[in-house]
């Protein structure tokens, strides 16, 4: 080996916690890839993950560039070589792969590839991908492979290690699913509950009205008025709904889309003209980002529903390590001195707590007459 056993000892614990420190699965596998190259020193290296299709799921390649790889074209079958790691269930260590009897040939854009180390990455009994290494950067024997036993035995452990770590990104993966589906599922009954009721009861007063029109007047007109009071609840209740719409969308999209994608939604539902716009923001903690939205949405909702503004502004922008949100709107603002009856009121003491929790500061800016701002601050990760 080109290690000696404390370097091995220690490129292995790096790879291993580089690993741990990812939930999404495509990221394990990049991770897993690019630390098993680096640890035996090795030209290329790939992870597929099978389908059940005689084909892979997921191919992760590292050493190769994207242009090389959108050359080489569709993800490889499981034959040859790559179907041995699979369904043989064994290492394999090769000299030459291109003078294995099972070699099969590769895309002409494929780079050429000699000495050959790969194998199989088990859960249990089952095989969830296999391991290849390509071109061992080093002096080879006549004939020999360059990959030795001490290399197979080292990238075993990195195996075994992947399998933990691919199998708890499954899981965190499907966790997540079912929380969206959940959510969604939560939100659907409250939609059900809370706007269907309304709807009953201001079609039945529409009807109302519509017969009365002819002989009272005055009456319909009385129903009128109550099919527009019930329009404006179950419009409330709907932007309520929206509002609700956070972790799901927050862990899908990150918090830039999450919050542009609302902005937007209300926008179209409010007269008001609710507009957003970032700059250098990257991913935050995601703590941060969930203050950092929940801040925002109670921010707009105040704006909305109480303030009466014409505009309202969102942006968020990067500062320093960390980041900046501002809720700016053209309302009626109000006096920040009488905090008690604003801060219950407008949510203010929420907010406030929110970005404390996660190292923040919320400043709040209004006068009566002259509209509000709300700041928050929070530090990078």
């Amino acid at each position: 080996m080109s290690h000696g056993p404390r370097s091995g000892l220690y490129a292995v614990s790096t790879a291993l916690l580089a690993m741990s420190r990812h939930l999404e699965v495509r990221d394990v596998l990049k991770t897993i890839v690019a630390s098993a190259r680096e640890l035996l020193d090795a030209e290329y290296a790939a992870l597929g993950v099978p389908d059940d299709h005689g084909g892979f799921a997921q191919f992760v390649v590292d050493g190769v560039s994207d242009e090389q790889w959108k050359a080489i074209g569709p993800l490889p079958r499981q034959h040859g070589i790559l179907a041995a790691m699979l369904h043989e269930a064994k290492p394999e260590r090769l000299a030459d792969v291109r003078k294995d009897p099972r070699f099969e040939g590769w895309p002409s854009a494929h780079p050429e590839m000699s000495d050959f180390l790969g194998l199989p990455i088990r859960d249990g009994d089952e095989i969830i991908g296999a391991l290849f290494l390509a071109n061992k950067k080093c002096p080879k024997p006549e004939g020999g492979c360059g990959f030795t036993e001490d290399d197979e035995e080292l990238l075993s452990i990195l195996a075994q290690h992947a399998a933990i770590a691919l199998t708890n990104a499954r899981l965190y993966e499907r966790s997540r699913e079912l929380t969206i589906a959940e959510e969604r599922s939560r939100l659907a009954h409250e939609l059900h509950d809370a706007v269907s009721q309304k709807l009953f009861s201001l079609r039945l007063t529409a009807q109302a009205a519509a017969a009365l029109v002819d002989r009272d007047p005055g009456r319909a007109k009385g129903e009128l008025q109550q099919v527009a009071a019930l329009a404006a609840e179950a419009a409330d209740e709907l932007r309520a709904a929206v509002v609700e719409l956070r972790p799901a969308a927050l862990d899908e999209d990150g918090l830039v889309a999450t919050l542009r994608t609302q902005v937007q939604v209300l926008d179209r539902a409010h007269t008001a003209r609710v507009t957003f716009s970032t700059h250098g923001v990257r991913a935050l903690p995601a703590a941060q980002e969930e203050a950092l939205l929940r801040v925002a949405q109670e921010a707009l909702h105040n704006a909305l529903r109480h303030s009466g503004a014409e505009r309202v502004d969102v942006t968020l922008e990067k500062c320093g390590p960390g980041a900046v949100l501002r809720v700016v709107d053209d309302g009626r603002g109000f006096d920040p001195r009488a905090i008690r009856r604003a801060g219950r009121h407008l949510g203010l003491v929420s907010m406030r707590d929110r970005a404390s929790g996660v190292g923040g500061a919320l400043t709040v800016e209004s006068e009566p007459g002259k509209g509000t701002t709300i700041k928050m601050e929070v530090p990078g990760g």
